[in-house]
């Protein structure tokens, strides 16, 4: 790595979709009173992709309308801008957009693959439920609101919050051990 970087950084990286059809979750109520909840059936989409960082809770987030190899190489490049200086390994699942065979990745970026099939091994996962949880029974009636809803969530992250989610022990030992 040489001198080349002022610091190394550990992110877990990940996409979620969201959309405006209404996602149901569980509330409370008065025992015997059934909850009613404002309801659409809509299939409009966006996904979040989003890196986060165990060590200093610093995370990165895009909005984007789909998934492929080609907004992956785009996310990675402004990614690679965001904090330049910074070393970047990134841990990233088996997603087919994925594939690097044919992108060009930064060279403040290295990624590391988790097994297939094992999203228990990427904290990131975590991230998207705690957003989901804010997310249940909310109805929103354009793309605009939903995006903007999304936005105002994920700026107000609290640096505590995100290390505190996706902070794994198991990453953490080797990090610090080689670093």
């Amino acid at each position: 790595m040489g001198n080349k970087w002022k610091n190394v950084n550990l992110y877990f990286q990940d996409e979620s979709r969201f959309g405006l059809k209404t996602s149901l979750g569980r509330c409370l109520t008065v025992k015997g009173i059934k909850p009613i909840v404002s309801y659409q059936h809509k299939f409009a989409n966006t996904y979040l992709y989003g890196s986060y960082s165990p060590i200093n809770g610093d995370s990165f987030v895009w909005e984007v309308e789909g998934v492929s190899n080609v907004i992956f190489e785009k996310y990675l490049r402004d990614f690679s801008s965001h904090k330049e200086e910074e070393f970047k390994i990134v841990i990233i699942d088996n997603a087919g957009f994925h594939a690097t065979k044919n992108i060009k990745i930064p060279e403040n970026i290295f990624l590391v693959r988790i097994p297939p099939y094992c999203p228990e091994l990427n904290p990131c996962e975590q991230i998207w439920q705690y957003i989901k949880q804010k997310y249940r029974n909310k109805l929103f009636k354009t793309m605009n609101d939903l995006k903007e809803w999304l936005y105002q969530t994920v700026r107000n992250m609290e640096i505590d919050i995100i290390k505190s989610i996706v902070s794994n022990h198991h990453y953490l030992k080797i990090f610090y051990t080689a670093f």
